[in-house]
């Protein structure tokens, strides 16, 4: 590939958002560790985003979407091709009772903004750190409640470039995962069918799980969430610490010693160290309760 080229290329595509070419992606993730990126493009307009799309479709260059990284894990050597960052779409708004909200959205912001027009329904989001797109691929939920629960329907563009809207079976749901995990479809814009509510009892339901996160999970140091799914009638968390594996660490990766499902980066860690103590953990649970964690967070990029 000719990253002079692709770069020159994808400026004149994207006019309003960014490109750049050899890119530190740690600064862009949650875990704060990853090699760099070949073009890390951020378009600014749904129209650019779909212009990068096509374009890497046509030239034969690898493509990998990003949000605001808070449940990705990059591999040392980085990414190669375009990495599409959607952090500058973070629009959203009211159309006839639906919540609207651009796939670079925090979704916390949006839960806010629901509660703000006394919406009811997102309380469970107010604490997960990810994008508006990032909660539509892995039917992102917390507290019981999940996307799935509350999602209307998604404006999408496919493979080939063409803006479509998904809604649904179209979706397929499963538990953190849905249709856009398979690569066929990546998220611009998500629309929430809400109920109206209380404004008082809404924020009081937010305060409340936001102080359950914060007294339980290690926010104190740079993580990507919750590890591992939960596995059948088990909880990760519960098998890693009864497995006595709080505390344990490769290189600068830890696993928490206040949330056994989760690990942190407490000392320059790469993501060698991380990939290795998710192994670690892995193994050991698997020796000594026979359960096999599967892992929540996504893991990319070349080693």
């Amino acid at each position: 590939m000719n990253i002079s080229k692709i770069h020159e290329d994808l400026q004149k595509l994207v006019p309003t958002g960014k490109v750049k070419r050899h890119e530190v992606l740690e600064s862009h993730v949650f875990t704060r560790i990853g090699g760099r990126a070949d073009i890390l493009a951020a378009p600014a307009t749904y129209e650019e985003l779909q212009s990068i799309v096509t374009y890497a479709r046509v030239n034969e260059i690898p493509l990998t979407v990003l949000g605001n990284g808070s449940n990705v894990i990059i591999r040392d050597g980085g990414i190669r091709g375009i990495v599409l960052q959607t952090s500058g779409l973070t629009g959203m708004g009211l159309r006839d009772n639906v919540l609207y909200a651009q796939c670079g959205a925090k979704i916390i912001d949006v839960s806010r903004f629901a509660w703000e027009k006394q919406l009811a329904g997102l309380e469970f989001a107010c604490g997960i750190p990810g994008t508006v797109g990032g909660a539509l691929y892995m039917n992102a939920g917390a507290y019981g409640g999940e996307v799935k629960d509350v999602l209307q329907s998604a404006l999408a563009i496919s493979k080939a470039g063409r803006m479509v809207t998904l809604q649904g079976d179209e979706l397929e749901w499963g538990y953190r995962k849905s249709v856009f995990a398979s690569g066929e479809f990546i998220v611009l814009e998500a629309r929430f069918a809400l109920q109206p509510g209380d404004s008082a009892a809404i924020k009081a339901a937010m305060d409340d799980l936001t102080l359950q996160r914060e007294s339980k999970q290690p926010l104190e140091y740079p993580s990507c969430g919750s590890v591992f799914k939960r596995p059948p009638g088990r909880f990760a968390g519960q098998l890693i610490q009864e497995s006595g594996l709080q505390g344990t660490r490769i290189g600068g990766a830890e696993v928490s010693r206040k949330h056994a499902g989760f690990i942190v980066n407490t000392d320059h860690a790469t993501a060698k160290d991380y990939i290795g103590l998710i192994q670690y953990v892995q193994a050991t649970v698997k020796d000594k309760f026979g359960v096999e964690l599967e892992t929540e967070v996504e893991i990319i990029g070349e080693e």
